[in-house]
């Protein structure tokens, strides 16, 4: 009877450790959702951590730089779901009418989650700076978002004094931001919050098995991108996109002739491509000059 016992706090034991390895090891606060902080054991992959917490891969890999994973790596997962923790009340009457505000135009695929984190802001305050009944978003849509604060932009260096009498009105202007494909092979947006500014190619790419390039990871060759960029590429044919991770410049030769970026097997095969050569959009950061 005893041994029998024994036999069952044993198991239970070994099954509320096993339960408790798939569960992270911390949650974390950001932007009023949570972050959840993750151990890596054996044989995951950004895909199957994605899936245990019900989120996107790419997110994952952007988010965390598409470093490569090891056993007792440690992750964040971004969540959409609210850090319940009691926080005190935030005067948003003050700080909102510090913010600079812009009209931005909704992209393929982009939500009001995303679109908040982007710009660092919640749902909530999106949905009552636009009147916003529900969270769905249409594409092509202006919607008006939090950028940057009046008084930093009142502390930038004014522009020369033109010949005209100067207008008396001195509010911050709205800056259109297009997320669409359409926009321009490459468009530059006012300087990020960050210091960052984002930059968007178009143009033919190509996917190679190079011994030197690890064809199962996510990585891509740029002549221009700053090696540890994270690019996300998008295949205009299917509207499939992925992120990568630059790594270095390509040689210039007849395949690679006339191409904007060189990815490995693994990404093109994410984006759904077909052939070695193919349309790529490029969307990516840089620092400001």
């Amino acid at each position: 009877m005893l041994r029998r016992l024994v036999l069952s706090i044993s198991i239970a034991i070994m099954s509320f450790t096993a339960n408790a390895s798939i569960d992270s090891i911390n949650v974390e606060e950001l932007n009023g959702y949570k972050n959840i902080v993750h151990k890596v054991e054996a044989k995951e992959s950004y895909y199957s951590i994605a899936r245990k917490y019900n989120v996107s891969p790419q997110t994952v890999i952007q988010f965390n730089s598409n470093r490569s994973l090891q056993i007792g790596t440690i992750i964040r997962v971004p969540t959409e779901r609210p850090f319940n923790a009691v926080n005190p009340t935030k005067p948003k009457a003050a700080s909102q009418s510090k913010l600079a505000v812009i009209d931005y135009k909704v992209g393929p695929r982009e939500y009001l989650g995303l679109i908040a984190r982007k710009f660092n802001t919640t749902i909530e305050d999106l949905k009552t700076l636009n009147n916003l009944t529900k969270n769905t978003l249409a594409i092509g849509q202006i919607i008006k978002v939090p950028y940057g604060t009046a008084t930093q932009e009142q502390l930038a260096p004014p522009p020369p004094a033109p010949i005209d009498t100067p207008s008396s009105d001195s509010r911050i202007q709205p800056t259109m931001i297009d997320s669409s494909r359409n926009a321009s092979d490459r468009l530059k947006l006012p300087p990020a919050r960050y210091g960052l500014r984002e930059v968007n190619e178009r143009g033919p790419a190509i996917w190679i098995a190079d011994e030197n390039l690890d064809g199962t990871k996510m990585l891509a060759l740029h002549q221009t991108a700053p090696i540890g960029t994270v690019v996300k590429i998008t295949n205009p044919m299917t509207g499939k996109s992925t992120f990568a991770k630059v790594v270095g410049k390509f040689t210039e030769n007849e395949s690679t002739k006339d191409v904007i970026v060189v990815v490995t097997k693994a990404a093109a095969d994410l984006i759904g491509v077909m052939d070695k050569r193919f349309q790529a959009i490029l969307v990516y950061g840089v620092p400001n000059e």
